[in-house]
């Protein structure tokens, strides 16, 4: 099986992106795929949601993107089996600026990703809520994206925007570059909003192009409190069900 880097990406905030990055690496190892997250985000979150201190690395994804170390130099092995991290934290926040003068700057994650080809059968990336080198970076490096959409009244008109990023991205940059899944977060059965959202979402996309649903689930959201993904903090959880199919999906794609 070919690797396959996905880059799980929005432009809004608090979506979902990285509890769908974590929960999703973490059933891909589980189902015994050997899979690396990287964390593109400052806030550091799918790090501290891995169960892991992002103050504890005096070398992370910053150090790497400006050349001062190797992927390998800052790859922690989780306590999970098969699932690796590129650990972050606020230093990141620094890169924007710091990568302005460097060639080629879209393409430095791409260029270290390249050397684990053989390493891995997923690559994950979790990228920040906005549309910086940090999120192209994981554009230009990714072969699919997957998108967390929140069921709520404004989703459409974001899917747009980042479809028409994505366009943009594949006409200068990735040529290769596309959308894998829509996922929906935050799901509830009970309103009519969600049902909206989800079959106008699924209008507006292509057939290959795969929708699954992630219900609004409390076990979710305290999962990441206490440093584990859904699978090992509430197994037999809806949120678990969900991801675990999620992951299903992205194994047969």
């Amino acid at each position: 099986m070919k690797r396959r880097v996905i880059a799980i990406v929005n432009q809004k905030g608090g979506v979902g992106k990285t509890t769908t990055t974590i929960n999703l690496s973490s059933f891909l190892a589980a189902k015994g795929k050997k899979t690396l997250v990287v964390d593109m985000d400052p806030q550091g979150n799918t790090t501290s949601g891995l169960g892991l201190n992002k103050f504890d690395y005096d070398k992370t994804v910053y150090n790497m993107l400006l050349g001062e170390t190797y992927l390998d130099n800052i790859k922690i092995k989780t306590k999970y089996n098969n699932l690796s991290l590129l650990p972050s934290n606020i230093n990141l926040a620094g890169a924007e600026i710091e990568l302005i003068e460097f060639e080629n700057r879209e393409f430095i994650l791409k260029k270290y990703l390249d050397n684990t080809k053989y390493l891995y059968d997923f690559v994950i990336i979790d990228c920040p809520p906005t549309l910086n080198i940090l999120t192209l970076n994981a554009l230009c490096a990714a072969d699919t994206i997957i998108v967390p959409i929140q069921c709520e009244y404004f989703a459409l008109e974001g899917l747009t925007q980042l479809l028409n990023t994505v366009e943009l991205v594949k006409k200068n940059l990735n040529p290769y570059l596309k959308i894998e899944g829509i996922v929906f977060t935050m799901y509830d059965s009970r309103t009519n909003l969600s049902m909206q959202v989800v079959e106008e979402v699924k209008s507006f996309i292509t057939n290959d192009i795969f929708v699954t649903i992630v219900p609004r689930n409390i076990r979710l959201s305290e999962a990441p409190s206490f440093g584990e993904p859904i699978n090992i903090y509430a197994p037999k959880s809806k949120g678990s069900e969900s991801y675990g199919e999620l992951a299903d999906l992205v194994i047969g794609g």
